[in-house]
């Protein structure tokens, strides 16, 4: 089904070879993912990237802070096409007017600065960056990790605010060169089969080695000729969940179609590797020996087929029901009890957002449970297309009519059961999800009160196969049904007549329109001569997400009151963390008032000379998480540890560049050690890191600390800052990202 090859390989002519006729360095250069990234560099220097998007979209959880940054920053008008999309909370009816206040102030930026504006429900944010923005070459940059239209030709990344707020102010986005991953496809899906599987089972092969981590990945080879377009943005999509940093796909008359078919064919060009293509790794893929895929909690990479899950569903079930009693203490979990009446039973099924709500996805659904029915039982299925275009084509093909009468629920265009924001099932309900993430919470339960339940990834077509047998969980390909395919047609109209298009008529005259939820940052110090953290939470899970970090769903309704956002951090996780922190901000706002609290001068006491050390020493809080920072791009999973005075984190690894991007955008020391040093300190221990700020500013990559433990004791801890960029020291020197741009101004 799939191979991995951990060395470098060369496509010679559209065939795997271990050599050609070039060097590897040569053979670098004829990557599809080269010539678009140069493209795109303004650096003159082809290892190290500066580069300048030709697009860029939000959605309503990240816009408004984005902006807030951006004018604070000094910028006057969008220098881009920009999209603001408001998708994630509009159903969420948390907190009064404040979810709307977010839009209707979107609605004034658009106006004001030169954006285009995307009504609630009108479209998830990666439907509307396919239908209308991706262009064959193009770069586009997203405040969401899922922004990938590498299938359309696009290289697409998703990043933290921050960076988007970069290219406001004519900035640039400045990485290494990554290393390209060829995607090598080869056969045909079988029948049954859909995107989804695909997905999990790429995800499964390459997450927990990091086999493609910040890498691109460059699907080529005979296969993508098998695969619709529709097929193929589902697969692409889902490439985030391998922690990849983009991707690009060959184009071919199929991606053509694609730009017809929405009327801008003037977008597409086509796209191949040289004759001579080099890459520093590949993934063989087969095509037709995919199967019908499930993804259990909590990751799309702990994956099976489903035939696999079905026939160990006792021992599988048990052991994921032990993990979930070890993270959720508070709650009883019960999943035993899914497996009876001779099959494992889901409690309700969810086809949504950029991954699943897509035309094809649910045009086969239907055509699966047309005649059939969903039961009367404690199933439900709710579907979501991905936009109104693609709701208004599944209506005229029949498509919807079909779900209705077998029992499904369709509902509008929002990427709520996605993170948490529509559909939470039961406390120790299980469901089924064509969605992009199965992360811990994700699905809206609250732990702390007790409550738990589970989300299994699948595909659409095996969903609706469950959905058929009144939740029994079955493998589409286990299913008698004839696929009817249809032509898409999309309608610009629809858009036309609600979307606000701004871009080049930006207004200085328009005010902002700013509820009252919609607050400014709070003022951020400059990093002093010497740091003293506290650790304020110690994670020692394997990874630790940005969900964990900043849960989504409810709590994102928050998004635009930075301070009272900042109250939710880590509170699924590690409840106290926000408690903790605040204790040590208050101390140093007693330091920053000329004062000298007794409590931070018996600590820096252990290391010289207490009340001299007071007066250039920093004093904030840490995390410490092994591997931080695997999943959503918003970067408040930072920005909210800085609100509450975090100043450092410490890990072994950061799970992914956007979370670091973000946590050095919002002066966040990005501190790792090597893998061999345990940590075994504990919350309310001290990390005492002299001539930080030196050390910055000189480019130290090793850099001596000493923990000073509750009980009195210091010990040594080597710290590592490793790779700063020369604007990254500024930023971290200058306290955060809008330090380092008002001091320029």
């Amino acid at each position: 089904m799939m191979t991995l090859h951990d060395e470098g390989i060369f496509l010679v002519n559209g065939a795997l070879s271990a050599q050609a006729p070039v060097s590897p360095e040569e053979g670098r250069r004829q990557t599809m993912a080269w010539n678009i990234l140069q493209a795109h560099n303004t650096s003159g220097d082809p290892d190290n990237l500066k580069i300048r998007f030709d697009a860029m979209l939000s959605h309503d959880i990240t816009y408004v802070g984005i902006i807030q940054q951006a004018r604070a920053s000094g910028m006057k008008e969008f220098p881009i096409p920009y999209a603001l999309t408001n998708c994630h909370n509009s159903l969420c009816a948390v907190g009064g007017t404040i979810n709307e206040d977010d839009h209707v102030f979107g609605l004034s930026a658009a106006k004001k600065y030169g954006g285009i504006y995307v009504p609630a429900n009108q479209s998830v944010i990666h439907s509307y960056g396919r239908e209308q923005m991706a262009k064959c070459g193009a770069m586009i940059l997203g405040s969401d990790s899922h922004t990938r239209y590498g299938a359309l030709g696009t290289m697409a990344v998703g990043e933290g605010g921050p960076e988007l707020a970069k290219q406001l102010l004519k900035n640039t986005w400045d990485v290494k060169y990554p290393k390209v991953v060829l995607v090598y496809l080869t056969g045909a899906p079988r029948h049954g089969i859909g995107p989804h599987d695909v997905a999990i089972a790429l995800v499964k092969a390459t997450f927990a080695s990091g086999f493609v981590n910040n890498c691109v990945l460059e699907f080529a080879g005979p296969g993508i000729a098998s695969l619709p377009i529709d097929f193929r943005n589902g697969i692409d999509v889902m490439t985030t969940e391998t922690t990849c940093l983009s991707s690009i796909w060959e184009t071919d008359g199929v991606t053509q179609g694609f730009y017809q078919a929405h009327q801008r064919p003037e977008d597409y060009r086509e796209l191949h590797p040289g004759q001579n293509a080099y890459y520093d790794k590949c993934i063989e893929l087969d095509l037709s020996k995919i199967e019908s895929m499930i993804a259990l909690p909590f990751h799309p990479s702990n994956a099976w087929t489903i035939h696999e899950f079905l026939e160990n569903a006792e021992e599988i079930l048990a052991n994921l029901e032990s993990d979930a009693q070890k993270r959720f203490p508070k709650a009883k979990i019960s999943l035993m009890n899914k497996i009876h009446d001779g099959g494992v039973w889901a409690d309700q099924g969810v086809i949504a957002g950029c991954a699943g709500g897509l035309f094809d996805n649910i045009d086969e659904a239907a055509d699966i449970l047309r005649g059939g029915s969903c039961g009367n039982g404690y199933f439900t299925l709710d579907v979501y297309p991905t936009s109104v275009p693609v709701s208004l084509e599944l209506t005229k093909t029949g498509a919807t009519a079909a779900l209705l009468e077998a029992g499904a629920v369709i509902k509008p265009s929002f990427c709520g059961p996605c993170f948490g924001a529509g559909d939470v099932p039961s406390h120790n309900g299980l469901s089924l999800r064509h969605t992009t993430r199965n992360f811990p919470n994700r699905e809206g339960s609250k732990p702390g009160e007790g409550q738990f339940a589970g989300v299994c990834l699948m595909d659409a077509r095996s969903i609706a196969a469950t959905a058929r047998n009144g939740g029994r969980i079955t493998a589409a390909t286990d299913v008698d049904y004839t696929p009817v395919h249809h032509e898409y047609h999309f309608d610009k109209g629809v858009y036309d007549r609600r979307l606000y298009y701004g871009f080049g008529k930006a207004d200085p005259s328009v005010e902002l329109i700013m509820g009252p939820n919609i607050t400014d940052w709070p003022k951020m110090q400059p990093l002093a001569e010497n740091l003293l953290v506290e650790l304020a939470a110690v994670l020692h899970d394997p990874v630790t997400t940005t969900d964990e970090l900043i849960p989504s769903g409810e709590t994102s309704s928050y998004r635009s009151n930075p301070l009272r956002l900042a109250e939710f951090t880590l509170s699924r996780r590690e409840p106290a963390y926000v408690g903790r922190a605040k204790a040590v901000a208050e101390v140093e706002a007693v330091r920053l008032a000329g004062k000298k609290p007794l409590q931070l001068k018996s600590i820096l006491d252990k290391v010289g000379d207490g009340e001299a050390l007071m007066e250039t020493t920093q004093f904030g809080s840490c995390v410490f998480a092994n591997k931080p920072g695997d999943g959503s791009a918003r970067e408040q999973a930072a920005s909210c540890q800085k609100v509450l005075g975090g100043f450092a984190n410490i890990c072994y690894e950061f799970a992914t560049k956007r979370y670091r991007s973000n946590c050095i955008n919002w002066g966040i020391l990005p501190f790792t050690i090597d893998k061999e040093i345990p940590f075994t300190y504990e919350n309310g221990d001290c990390v005492f890191v002299p001539g930080i700020r030196k050390a910055i500013e000189e480019g130290m990559e090793d850099i001596p600390a000493k923990v000073i433990r509750t009980n009195g004791t210091v010990e040594d801890l080597l710290l590592h800052v490793r790779g700063l960029t020369a604007d990254e020291k500024e930023i971290i020197l200058d306290g955060c990202l809008m330090n380092y741009y008002a001091k320029r101004s």
